[in-house]
């Protein structure tokens, strides 16, 4: 079997670590633009592609710092919006986290490349098994860095970088991590083919060019248009800030402002964004009177969110206003953001910087009712602000029945940042994804409604206070991606960790 069968060949790093860790810092570099503000998707390739060059042939422990650089670099820009208000101290504590997760479960692609060409002999092994093996562990490293620690940071899953790409319809029959498995087994395929020189034979080429293929030719998998709504969402650019100065109601205000050249127009449902209201209507008269106002003059309910406080807990709310000047329905917050809106193991980490602990005095409880409402007979799914990126919550509101979706986010911490356009393409992504219109509204912007095919209705600009009034599309039915993508992701994560372990014992033996 000549070249082919030779473990030790295989093993020698192909770029000295002088090399490596230049290459994962670039691989970081691309990756980041391949993300919004940039969004040049197909940089996602080339960045995949240098990571893993960087990996074959390492050690644990040269992998480990390839890991680190290219993790520590890629979140510290990706995620740089988080210094906005706070300062370095949080921006870097998230990376360096972030990166080191990634680091290490990096490692298990680099064994994935010592041990598997040993376990499995053949060309086909080198061209198919091993790239599979290798796009399995980089799923299950997005699952475990978007689970882990304090419910995971699921911000950049590899798939996500494709919102705007031909490869987008391809979640809808596979979901986000489907399609990030798909990406990575290309990228991995193609390294082989030149590694082994099989370029030289057409036979090697077939199966990433037809990958390829069918990826740029999936339609959307197809959901049942099932009527409209008339949706007002309403942008009112108030100071909803954590450190932004205000008057009393003055952020109910704003958005009243915005919402009343719509006074008069038909709508079936008006949605303002999360952080919409000062206070907790329920422990406010004068605010809840405010709400009724805007409700009865629009002549439907009112979509807002606020903090409020039932037993002695503290959740983040959204709650559906009827002109009645009564909330029956309302959703909490599934996933509380850790050190934004709690702050878990407060003692130990109030000991290392109380200055910055010392600013979350309000304690948010993880939600448990449902992320879904019914308006006059319509179920509208919900998920408020960073609950977007968290498939538990999409998925559950689809399960009970969603036609249309409804993201509610206060970006106002993050102006002049990347942060509400990484957001916006993470919805345009599950619009795609779940074959439903999507409603994502901000209080200081991007706000946009969205097809299911992921085109956008209209739009509102960051710092422009107005508002959106449109007939969405409803569509009723599962996408295969919603209802296979939870067991996708389980057959790669403990597939991708089996077939290593197999390719160890096998390895050992030969």
């Amino acid at each position: 079997m000549g070249r082919m069968s030779e473990p030790r060949a295989r093993q020698r790093p192909l770029l000295p670590l002088s090399l490596a860790l230049p290459a994962a810092a670039m691989a970081a570099l691309l990756m980041d633009l391949s993300y919004p503000d940039a969004a040049v998707w197909a940089l996602a390739f080339p960045s995949t592609a240098l990571l893993l060059v960087a990996l074959i042939g390492r050690r644990a422990g040269g992998a480990l710092l390839v890991g680190a650089v290219y993790g520590i670099v890629f979140f510290a820009l990706l995620v740089s919006w988080t210094s906005r208000y706070l300062g370095p101290v949080p921006w870097a504590a998230l990376s360096i986290l972030e990166g080191a997760l990634t680091a290490l479960a990096l490692i298990l692609v680099t064994l994935a490349y010592r041990w598997i060409p040993t376990a499995f002999s053949g060309r086909w092994a080198r061209l198919l098994l091993l790239p599979a093996v290798v796009a399995a562990l980089w799923v299950g490293r997005e699952l475990f860095v978007g689970s882990w620690p304090y419910g995971g940071f699921p911000w950049a899953r590899l798939g996500m970088t494709q919102a705007e790409s031909p490869l987008a319809p391809v979640t809808s029959w596979i979901g986000v991590s489907g399609l990030s498995f798909l990406m990575v087994f290309l990228v991995a395929s193609a390294i082989e083919v030149v590694r082994t020189r099989e370029w030289r034979r057409p036979t090697a080429l077939v199966t990433p060019v037809l990958v390829t293929i069918v990826l740029l030719v999936t339609p959307l998998f197809p959901t049942t248009v099932s009527g409209e709504m008339r949706i007002a969402a309403v942008q009112g650019n108030g100071p909803s800030g954590y450190f932004d100065e205000r008057e009393q109601y003055s952020i109910v205000q704003a958005q009243t402002d915005a919402t009343a050249p719509l006074y008069g127009e038909d709508a079936d449902l008006v949605v303002w964004p999360e952080g919409s209201l000062d206070y907790d209507p329920f422990q406010s008269d004068a605010l809840a009177r405010r709400m009724t106002l805007v409700a009865t003059r629009m002549g439907a309910p009112l979509l807002a969110n606020a903090a409020t406080e039932r037993d002695g807990l503290y959740y983040n709310t959204s709650l559906l206003w009827t002109e009645e000047g009564t909330s029956e329905q309302i959703h909490d917050k599934r996933h509380p953001v850790p050190f934004g809106e709690y702050v878990p193991d407060r003692a130990f980490f109030n000991a290392l910087a109380p200055d910055l602990i010392g600013l979350i005095q309000r304690e948010y409880t993880p939600g448990s009712n449902s992320p879904v409402v019914d308006v006059d007979g319509v179920k509208v799914g919900l998920a408020i602000c960073f609950d977007v990126i968290y498939d538990d919550v999409i998925n559950e509101g689809l399960g009970a029945g969603a036609e249309v979706l409804v993201l509610q986010t206060n970006n106002a911490d993050f102006r002049g940042t990347d942060e509400n356009l990484q957001q916006l393409s993470f919805a345009r992504m599950r619009a795609i994804e779940t074959g439903r219109s999507v409603v994502n509204i901000s209080t200081v912007g991007t706000s946009q409604i969205i097809r299911p095919d992921g085109s956008t209705v209209s739009s509102l600009d960051a710092g422009e206070a107005g508002a959106l009034l449109e007939d969405v599309e409803l569509r009723s039915g599962l996408t295969a991606g919603v209802v296979l993508g939870p067991w996708i992701q389980q057959i790669l994560l403990w597939g991708g960790l089996g077939a290593l372990a197999f390719g160890w014992l096998r390895a050992r033996r030969r």
